[in-house]
């Protein structure tokens, strides 16, 4: 959704679908030897709202307003989820938990981490840690069928050209972290898009492409399939987010697609009540 303010400043309204709390309170693992800062709630909170209160003294200056989003597992939080039932609690109903999951998961503790508002399992096959192929396909479609999950991948699209990419083509609901991360991905990343997965814009200082000519490549195929998110606090990225990256799509796509992108899409995709249809 456009608002027009006063002061001539666009305000657009953002499903963060792509986040990471940091809370050192909790459980941290290192992955090849590396331990993230903290970024806690008030952290992301207090960073976000900057998106709002940007200068809006040149004609055409926007400003993003994030109503929710997807908190996201990484490699160095393992199978914890004290730190994400926590950040669920603090950031209220607009946001969800995508985790990661031991492949003997029980299904009393799918249906537990379903009810404090996990919608997702992840795949962290970039940064190494898990399951082997037959086993992730086994537990996304177990998931899937248990809580209604859907399957996120953090992958080199230049992976997806056999049996990978097969395999999550013919997953029920599955999604890839990123851009495809790698231009020379591309043409297996579009595949995926006409199968029906869904894709997200994010971690531009950590990807080796362009990001205007991919997001537009995906949106020729499907508009519905494009998400946004901030990839904050952005760790081990070349560069951190910065909302530029968020200009650039506005500037990139066609006014029209706006509100799909930074908003429905996502939230239809994982599901937020209440916040379906843009309402």
């Amino acid at each position: 959704m456009w608002v027009a303010s006063e002061e001539v400043v666009m305000t657009v309204r953002v499903f963060d679908a792509h986040l990471h709390i940091i809370d050192p309170r909790f459980p941290l693992v290192p992955n090849n030897g590396y331990v993230p800062e903290a970024f806690t709630v008030d952290d992301y909170v207090a960073r976000t709202d900057e998106f709002v209160a940007r200068d809006g003294a040149c004609e055409g200056a926007r400003a993003f307003e994030v109503a929710g989003g997807a908190v996201v597992s990484g490699s160095f939080q393992k199978f914890d989820q004290t730190y994400l039932m926590d950040a669920l609690e603090r950031l209220g109903p607009g946001f969800v938990g995508v985790t990661q999951v031991p492949v003997d998961v029980s299904d009393a503790e799918v249906l537990r981490l379903h009810e404090a508002g996990v919608r997702a399992v992840r795949f962290n096959v970039a940064r190494g840690g898990s399951a082997g192929l037959p086993d992730m396909d086994r537990l996304a479609r177990r998931v899937f069928d248990l809580a209604g999950w859907h399957a996120e991948f953090y992958i080199d699209a230049r992976s997806l050209d056999g049996d990978l990419g097969r395999r999550i083509a013919a997953l029920p609901k599955a999604s890839v972290d990123h851009l495809g991360m790698h231009r020379d991905g591309l043409p297996h990343l579009l595949r995926l898009v006409e199968s029906g997965v869904m894709v997200k814009a994010t971690g531009f200082g950590r990807v080796e492409l362009d990001p205007a000519q991919v997001v537009t490549a995906i949106v020729d195929v499907n508009p519905r399939a494009l998400m946004v998110g901030t990839d904050l606090p952005s760790t081990r990225a070349q560069r951190p987010f910065t909302v530029t990256d968020f200009d650039l799509l506005c500037d990139t796509l066609d006014a029209s697609k706006l509100d799909g992108v930074f908003w429905r899409n996502a939230c239809e995709f994982y599901g937020v009540r209440g916040f379906q249809g843009g309402g």
